[in-house]
């Protein structure tokens, strides 16, 4: 074989190994209605749940190595509801979240441990109320594949357990817990190439 062959070859099969290597990296974006941010805290003996509905983000990807994904979203603030009108006002005044100057919740992932065949701690930047922090996310790939009329989906799950006044929420202590316990589900679409961000 000449030396122009085997260059040629040589430079298929890098190509080729680099095309399996880039199709194994996959961009999920957050489906709002099929996502979940539930949350509970200590309302006197009491648990009292809620859930913020409106969340954009994406999950990208490595499925041969998820260790190496990263993660992004935003949660709209005001969006927080806990099914008591009154109540749900005062989450969003300036003695809680405050949302009419911090509109926003984010969270932007820096690291995947894999912790069991399909579960991870995942540290990342969240920043509520102007503070950021960071946390650690227990996060399970739920798996991979055909949703509603064969759209490709992704499936996952996540907990935590914040304490508020590390964001700087301390208003009504003597009623209100501290601990936070984060319960989400996500269903993430899988991104066409080409098409923007939603």
């Amino acid at each position: 074989m000449t030396r122009s062959k085997l260059a040629l070859l040589f430079t298929g099969f890098t190509l080729g190994t680099l095309s399996i290597a880039q199709a194994a990296v996959e961009t999920y974006d957050i489906d709002p209605a099929h996502t979940w941010i539930g949350f509970t805290i200590g309302h006197f003996f009491t648990k009292v749940p809620g859930y913020f509905s409106k969340v954009k983000g994406a999950v990208v990807a490595d499925r041969d190595h998820l260790s190496n994904s990263t993660v992004e979203a935003t949660i709209e603030a005001a969006s927080i509801t806990t099914n008591t009108p009154m109540r749900d006002d005062d989450l969003r005044s300036a003695s809680f979240f405050d949302v009419t100057k911090f509109p926003s919740v984010t969270f932007k992932s820096k690291a995947w441990k894999n912790t069991g065949s399909a579960t991870y701690a995942v540290t990342g930047d969240l920043t509520i109320k102007g503070v950021t922090k960071e946390v650690v996310l227990t996060v399970t790939a739920l798996g991979f594949g055909p949703g509603m009329k064969g759209a490709a989906i992704s499936g996952w799950e996540v907990s935590t357990t914040l304490d508020r006044r590390d964001f700087d929420i301390t208003a009504d202590q003597s009623v209100v817990g501290n601990n936070v316990e984060v319960v989400i589900h996500v269903e993430a679409d899988l991104r066409k190439p080409g098409s923007a961000k939603p």
